[in-house]
């Protein structure tokens, strides 16, 4: 018999058989009863039979991509997810999961590092393996043996994985002159782009938070900024959180262009800086994939090595410590909810530091 239960407003339908388990949720009881009945059905006649012995991984792929998007958690296409779970699914799609041993998976992890991959993420890629074959098999009531942690020591002893080091890059002055100065110098380029990297570099925004930021989520009276559904280590959404606009971001993104006009007129808007923008419009519009390319051939032409673009956010960061905050109110600026965290981004310049020291001295003297 399925089980039918209330969550919040909507039904969650639950239906055990033969050693499986599958749930879905919906808007009303009665369309949860008839799915349910629905599902039963299927697995009397033998539908979603599963012979463990020559289910391949491919197969697992499949069925756990439809087991999330079943319960509400549909993996966003697009996404890193989607991207890992295609490569899975490419790579083993005729390995038999009962049977998949290390020499296959250290095969996967040995190409991946030929096509350029880290270790830190060729170690995703088999993590979300072990999901795959953990949860799927469950749910679909197989044994299959753990051939993840046996090729976990063989895959760290051959150095093809690893928990991904601590990064500490920080651009130099003379880096940040020598970005800018390319941006002066191909105005053909995105024009709103030293704008946006004058707010990262000054209020360690993530970039999607950047571009997640709408007009609407300014308040111009106390210079402050809405970050949605900001990273958190268990709360995916519902993480708004207010921070500081710091030094001039808040005056750059005022004097972004505005479109006061209604989405659906699109074709009809022009920029008017002087005009109330449309609470929905996007400040930065234009993508994170080409804000990522630009500064990437920034750096390339200038000479600039192993620059990200998310480095601006420990750039921020460490500004943030040399000029004298507290832990408590860098976190506020970060979002971090660990201050131990903030070590991650901390990289402090050992002269602004002595500096410091130096002119607490003379005030004391």
């Amino acid at each position: 018999m399925a089980s039918i239960l209330p969550v919040g407003s909507r039904w969650r339908a639950q239906v055990r058989r033969r050693g499986q388990s599958i749930a879905k949720t919906f808007k009303t009881k009665g369309a949860a009863e008839a799915w349910a009945r629905e599902k039963e059905v299927e697995i009397d006649k033998g539908q979603n039979a599963v012979d463990a012995a020559t289910v391949t991984v491919g197969d697992l792929v499949k069925k756990y991509r439809e087991a999330r998007a079943e319960s509400d958690r549909a993996v966003k296409a697009k996404s890193n997810e989607y991207y890992i779970l295609q490569r899975l699914e490419d790579a083993f799609q005729s390995h038999f999961a009962s049977r998949l041993t290390t020499q296959q998976i250290v095969k996967f992890a040995q190409d991946r590092r030929k096509a350029g991959a880290g270790g830190y993420t060729v170690d995703m890629d088999i993590s979300k393996l072990g999901t795959v074959l953990r949860h799927t098999a469950s749910l679909l009531g197989l044994t299959l043996p753990d051939a993840i942690g046996a090729a976990r020591p063989t895959l760290h002893h051959l150095r093809l994985i690893d928990a991904g080091g601590k990064r500490d890059r920080r651009p130099t002055p003379e880096e940040i002159e020598k970005i800018f100065a390319w941006f002066a110098e191909h105005p053909e380029r995105q024009q709103a782009m030293p704008d946006l990297l004058r707010v990262a570099m000054q209020c360690a925004f993530r970039r999607g938070e950047l571009f997640n930021l709408r007009w609407d989520d300014i308040d111009a009276e106390n210079h402050l900024a809405l970050v949605r559904d900001r990273k958190h280590p268990r709360q995916k959404v519902g993480n708004n959180e207010w921070i500081p606009l710091i030094g001039d971001s808040f005056e750059v993104i005022m004097r972004q262009p505005r479109y006061p006009v209604p989405p659906e007129y699109a074709g009809k808007r022009k920029a008017d800086p002087t005009t109330p923008p449309h609470k929905n419009e996007y400040i930065f519009r234009f993508d994170k994939g080409t804000a990522s390319k630009y500064f990437k051939q920034a750096c390339d032409d200038k000479g600039i090595v192993d620059l990200h673009l998310h480095d601006l956010r420990h750039e921020a960061t460490s500004a943030l410590f040399e000029a004298g905050w507290q832990i408590p109110e860098v976190a506020a600026v970060t979002g971090h909810k660990d201050w131990r965290n903030l070590k991650r981004y901390t990289n402090l310049d050992p002269a602004e530091v002595a500096k410091k020291g130096r002119l607490k001295l003379v005030k004391t003297a």
